[in-house]
């Protein structure tokens, strides 16, 4: 076999058993290694903790991002009026939101001190492909914060597609917004709303310095 075939198929092979691992992997282990893996991270760096934008971004785009369903989320926000939006607004939609969903993770990340998290068993029947991953936040100061995860599996392994924080689903927390925007100037407006908030969100620290 040739050096440059060997290489290519060295190459597939991996790329094949890399795919494998991801999608044999359970939804309550992917999440809490996910966890692990950033919450580490966070109290490991001070120039994160200092809110250092490109250090937070990264992590976000590379730790968290990959796991999340974003074209789920916003589908699900949006709707009924998902349906109604063209392939390119539909587009779009998903990026602006995409990256509010960034923004919003990258300010909880700044906040993280000596949080641990527990989580719960897991109640899931045999083969669903839908499941929700039960977790605790335990601060130092205060009453434990909930954090669940909706999960779903699909060609690319389990993917976030809704968290809920004190009760409140994330999703169900956007619809109502959605709904309100795309009443008022349609699925463009919302977009041009969700965009101006990112534009905002942009201009301003991650953390105000102490």
């Amino acid at each position: 076999m040739k050096p440059v075939i060997q290489l290519i198929a060295a190459a597939s092979a991996t790329f094949a058993f890399a795919t494998a691992a991801i999608a044999a992997e359970a939804p309550d282990a992917l999440v809490k290694r996910i966890s692990a893996e950033v919450i580490d991270t966070v109290k490991a760096d001070k120039d994160i903790q200092s809110g250092n934008r490109s250090k937070i971004m990264d992590l976000v785009n590379s730790k968290i991002l990959p796991h999340v369903d974003a074209d789920k989320m916003t589908a699900q926000a949006a709707g009924r009026f998902w349906r109604q939006a063209t392939p390119e607004q539909q587009k779009q939609l998903s990026q602006e939101f995409k990256t509010l969903l960034v923004y919003t993770y990258s300010g909880a990340l700044t906040q993280i001190k000596n949080e641990t998290v527990e989580f719960k068993p897991m109640r899931a029947e045999a083969g669903a492909t839908d499941v929700e991953v039960r977790s605790q936040v335990n601060v130092a100061r205060g009453e434990p914060i909930t954090l669940n995860y909706r999960l779903a599996n699909g060609p690319q392994g389990w993917k976030i597609y809704d968290i809920n924080v004190l009760g409140a689903w994330l999703v169900e927390t956007y619809k109502g917004t959605f709904t309100s925007e795309i009443n008022k100037g349609g699925i463009d407006g919302l977009i041009k709303k969700l965009a101006e908030r990112n534009q905002q969100l942009a201009a301003k620290p991650l953390k105000a310095p102490k």
